[in-house]
């Protein structure tokens, strides 16, 4: 493995193991601490937020439905949950761009939230299972 693959991976372990799961444990203490305003902005960064939440909780319902089930090489059902994962991933970054133009409690929380669950939906998708 070349030093810039080795490299990226760092990179991806540190956003899905570290800055997701702090940005996301974070960024809910702050939500229910300064959540006041109902401007567009701070909407967007609360789906987005949310839609990161939702991808979280996909990764850990899938963490807890593999110890009861053995995915199979290519199985369908462990793609589907890989796709998901990465939609909701996806989807929760686009929503929290849109949203980081004016201060809200969420506005850097929710991108690198996303990110972070982006980045261990990508980790899953290259581990050999």
């Amino acid at each position: 493995m070349s030093r810039s693959v080795a490299a990226i991976y760092v990179v991806l372990y540190g956003l899905a193991y570290f800055a997701g799961p702090v940005s996301l444990v974070w960024g809910w203490v702050r939500c229910s601490r300064l959540r006041k305003k109902t401007a567009l902005a701070s909407a967007l960064s609360l789906t987005g937020f949310g839609l990161a939440t939702a991808s979280a909780l996909l990764a850990l319902s899938l963490a807890v439905y593999s110890r009861f089930h053995q995915f199979g090489f290519f199985d369908p059902k462990f793609a589907r949950f890989c796709l998901w994962g990465t939609v909701l991933s996806l989807g929760g970054f686009v929503f929290a761009l849109a949203g980081i133009w004016r201060k809200d409690p969420l506005r850097w929380f929710a991108p690198a939230a996303a990110m972070g669950t982006f980045a261990y939906w990508i980790i899953l998708a290259d581990a050999d299972i």
